[in-house]
């Protein structure tokens, strides 16, 4: 069984800054995404990354604000995506 896609948005903001956000339910839980869930929370602006959370394979929940790479601890969806507009909003 493959991942299935629950959300995805993208989004040009007034201040030029373009959100791709898409989250993925897993067929099941594993020790690297405990929480079933795959996800890539962009932004962006003129192809350069700005911010990103995502836990791709080998390297868990993290996020990158600028050049910089810190783990993020899972706290749910809601805070995930919550977490990610902060950073996002920050960036003004």
């Amino acid at each position: 069984m493959r991942a299935t896609q629950i959300f995805r948005k993208t989004e040009i903001r007034p201040d030029g800054i373009k959100l791709d956000m898409v989250i993925w339910q897993l067929p099941q839980a594993t020790p690297e995404r405990p929480h079933g869930l795959k996800y890539r929370l962009w932004a962006g602006r003129d192809g350069k990354s700005l911010v990103r959370y995502d836990n791709e394979r080998g390297k868990g929940d993290h996020r990158h604000v600028g050049k910089k790479e810190t783990p993020y601890e899972w706290r749910g969806l809601s805070a995930l995506v919550e977490d990610f507009m902060m950073d996002v909003e920050a960036l003004k």
